[in-house]
């Protein structure tokens, strides 16, 4: 059973200012909150019978079990799936970009709709992108809906926020800085590097004035056949992962 204080600190989870203030994250479902519980100890599960016979031997300080409609109580999703977790924030210090590696980055200038971010999250895990700069102004990570949209790559990738400007700005000479635009290369023609990072602009303005001054390698992902009329763009998650699919089969 589940304390009526509890459930109102769950819920309360929900914003990003208590978020921060209390240093911890809500995650659910079988798939996420196990990706999590392989490398990370939660501090809180909230989970039926099933799911604690299930998993007995969980890394956790406190496990509650619930019933399903308790679980419904505190859950953020419109069908709860058997377990609600609570890890602390993660820290961890975002890599040097050095210009002798062979490592591919992302970079997101605005993403702002929580289900594009965690649709990237998953698209970076699945292609070995390890590393995720975001502005300032991108949506939060630890949002519910992004945790819940990465399907357990949270576990894997990691967020760094920061003044993309700057860290643009900050890169070794030369090094390649691409980015998706209408005015871009066709993506299939143009040369790619083994490394470099890929900046990608939010879902209604694109890549901002400032960084797309800052972007030495244009790129297009043409329609076809190429002058038709269309669609007006492509959904930012969908670009990155045509994207960075082209960037990897040119690997192989």
């Amino acid at each position: 059973m589940i304390s009526k204080a509890k459930i109102k600190y769950i819920k309360s989870l929900q914003h990003k200012k208590i978020r921060n203030g209390e240093g911890v994250f809500v995650a659910e479902g079988h798939k996420v909150v196990g990706d999590l519980l392989a490398k990370y100890q939660a501090k809180i599960i909230v989970a039926t019978n099933e799911w604690i016979k299930a998993n007995n031997n969980v890394n956790a300080d406190e496990i509650i079990e619930v019933t399903e409609e308790e679980l419904s109580k505190v859950s953020f999703l419109q069908h709860p799936q058997m377990v609600l977790a609570i890890f602390k924030l993660f820290e961890y210090d975002a890599p040097i970009i050095k210009d002798n590696d062979e490592t591919l980055y992302i970079a997101l200038d605005g993403v702002q709709d929580p289900g594009n971010l965690g649709t990237i999250i998953r698209i970076a895990d699945w292609f070995g992108i390890t590393d995720i700069y975001c502005s300032n102004d991108t949506a939060d990570i630890y949002n519910p809906k992004v945790v819940q949209a990465t399907m357990g790559s949270i576990a894997r990738v990691k967020l760094h926020y920061t003044d993309l400007s700057k860290l643009i700005g900050s890169l070794p000479p030369n090094y390649p800085v691409y980015g998706t635009l209408l005015e871009g290369t066709d993506i299939y023609k143009e040369e790619l590097s083994k490394n470099g990072i890929i900046v990608m602009g939010n879902e209604g303005n694109g890549i901002s004035p400032e960084i797309r001054k800052m972007i030495s390698r244009k790129l297009l992902i043409p329609n076809y056949p190429t002058g038709r009329e269309t669609a007006e763009s492509l959904n930012v998650a969908i670009a990155t992962a045509v994207t960075c699919a082209e960037f990897r089969r040119r690997m192989i």
